[in-house]
């Protein structure tokens, strides 16, 4: 199995970073969890042929991880030679988002047909919407759901994905709780979004220092990647951004409290496990 960070970016826009998504390559399967800003720019980065995509998680519905799913779903319907169904898991209200998408591509999708003989089906889409508890397969892989802690956003979800005895938990959004530590017993790997409280704090503006009561800090996502005993820690979605030649100081904040492998680099770092 693969995982690779397809965007490490957050809310704010970044010319280095995309926005947040992840890529996991599992069997035949390839799976996308998010889309935020610039993500098919990404997938193409990964080596993934657009239309190969068959199946998107959807973590919960702020505005910087969908904001561009309305691409994943054009790109994947016109660059398929024929018609291919893009399934897309998601809390409740998905079905609510992906609708509102198509209302605003109803215009993009009438050109197209028009113009193209051989276009003469619409995107063909699945929505599924999740609760926490479920499970269900992509291919032969098995997937398992639990609530996350980003509150007021709510529900938030997390995903468990096992394959050929290796797993990966991505967490999204949030803070310590009960589902992670659910999921993440006895994983593989776990991808958590993290900040920096310190450099947080330091920022003399409230709408920032906001995010300090539903984001997990570098080191509480060390601490639910120990006691879930995983064995590698992927941290990704930093804020503030990350710059360059500071990974070994953030990484030293996870060694404090997780004596496993720990990831954390740009976009399009790939962590076979």
């Amino acid at each position: 199995m693969d995982v690779t960070l397809l965007g490490t970016g957050n809310p704010l826009p970044d010319l280095n970073r995309g926005g947040p998504a992840t890529l996991v390559r599992a069997g035949a399967s390839i799976i996308l969890i998010d889309a935020g800003r610039g993500v098919m720019q990404r997938v193409m980065g990964a080596g993934v042929f657009p239309p190969l995509l068959t199946t998107v998680f959807i973590t919960h519905l702020h505005s910087d991880h969908i904001s561009d799913l309305n691409d994943v779903i054009t790109t994947h319907w016109v660059m398929n030679p024929q018609p291919a169904e893009l399934i897309i898991y998601g809390p409740p209200r998905m079905k609510e988002i992906v609708n509102a998408i198509l209302a605003m591509l109803v215009p993009d999708i009438e050109y197209r047909l028009a113009h193209h003989e051989d276009l003469n089906w619409e995107p063909q889409l699945k929505v599924i919407e999740v609760e926490p508890g479920d499970t269900f397969m992509v291919g032969d892989t098995s997937v398992r759901v639990a609530a996350s802690d980003h509150k007021p956003v709510h529900p938030s979800v997390a995903f468990r994905i096992d394959h050929d005895g290796t797993s990966v938990v991505i967490g999204g959004d949030g803070i310590p709780c009960a589902g992670l530590d659910e999921l993440c017993a006895g994983a593989t790997a776990y991808v958590q979004t993290v900040i920096r409280e310190d450099l947080v704090k330091l920022i003399p503006n409230q709408r920032f220092k906001d995010i300090l009561d539903y984001h997990s800090s570098v080191e509480q996502a060390a601490e639910t990647a120990a006691r879930g005993g995983v064995k590698k820690l992927i941290l990704t979605h930093y804020v503030p951004a990350m710059q360059p030649g500071q990974e070994d100081e953030w990484r030293a904040r996870a060694a404090a409290h997780f004596s496993g492998e720990i990831f954390l680099g740009d976009d399009l770092l790939n962590v076979t496990i």
